[in-house]
C-alpha cells in the first residue's frame, strides 16, 4: 500500500480541519526521523488534499495567491511519512523525508536556523547535529581536534576507544551512579558516531533501522 493510499484508508478529515477566516491552516513540517522542525507554511483544503493524494507536500502561497509544490523547482521535495492534526483540529504536523536535506530557500536545512548568539541549543536532534560536526571534522581536518586525531589514526584506534568506552559504561552501571552513567554513555555515543562517520554510515540509516524494528 502506498503512503497516500494508507492516508486515505485512515480517512484524514480534510473537510473537518478548522481553517481560519482565510481558509488556511498552519502546517509545521518536521524530519520524520530525528524530529527537526524544517519549516512552517500554510495549507488550504485543496493543498492538503493534493498532499494526501500525491504523498508530497503542497502549500498555499499567501503572497502569490496560488498553490505551490514544495521542491518543484529546486528538487528538494518532501515525501510525506506522517500527518497529524492537533486537539483543536486547527494546526497540522507533517513528518517528511526531506530530499536533499535542504528545506529552506537560503540553502539551510531548516528555516529556523537564525538564533540568538547566546543560545547554544542546536536546531535539530542533538545526535544528528553532533554527527554533522563529526563529519565536518572528517572532511576538513585540523591537527588540534581530538576527532580529527581519531580519524587520522584509523579504524584500530577508533574501535579501541569504542571498546574502552563500552567497558566504562558497564562499570558505571555496576556502580549505579546516575551522573557517571550519563557521562559514560555520552562518551560511548560520541565514539559510536565517529565509527559511523569513519565507515560512511549515515546516522539516519540507524534511525531507519530502529524505526523498522519498532514496527
Amino acid at each position: 500500500m502506498s503512503f497516500n493510499q494508507n492516508l486515505s484508508a485512515q480517512a484524514i478529515p480534510v473537510d473537518k480541519i478548522r481553517y481560519d477566516d482565510r481558509g488556511l491552516v498552519p502546517a509545521i513540517v518536521q524530519d520524520y526521523l530525528d524530529g527537526t522542525v524544517l519549516m512552517m507554511a500554510w495549507m488550504n483544503q485543496e493543498s492538503l488534499q493534493k498532499t494526501l493524494d500525491s504523498g508530497e507536500t503542497w502549500f498555499w502561497s499567501r503572497s502569490r495567491g496560488e498553490l505551490w509544490h514544495k521542491g518543484a523547482t529546486s528538487g528538494h521535495i518532501q515525501k510525506v511519512r506522517s500527518l497529524r492534526y492537533d486537539c483543536d483540529s486547527d494546526a497540522l504536523l507533517i513528518g517528511v523525508e526531506q530530499i536533499g536535506d535542504i528545506a529552506c530557500h537560503t540553502g539551510e536545512r531548516s528555516c529556523f536556523h537564525q538564533v540568538d548568539s547566546s543560545i547554544t541549543v542546536p536546531p535539530a536532534d542533538t545526535l544528528s547535529e553532533l554527527y554533522k560536526v563529526i563529519c565536518d571534522r572528517r572532511d576538513n581536518p585540523t591537527q588540534s581536534s581530538y576527532t580529527c586525531q581519531l580519524f587520522a589514526a584509523g579504524d584500530n584506534k577508533i574501535l579501541k576507544k569504542l571498546g574502552e568506552e563500552t567497558v566504562e559504561v558497564v562499570m558505571a552501571c555496576k556502580d549505579d551512579e546516575a551522573d557517571a552513567i550519563a557521562g559514560e554513555v555520552a562518551d560511548l555515543l560520541y565514539h559510536t558516531l565517529v565509527a559511523l562517520a569513519h565507515h560512511q554510515v549515515d546516522i539516519k540509516d540507524v534511525y531507519r533501522e530502529l524505526q523498522q524494528r519498532r514496527r
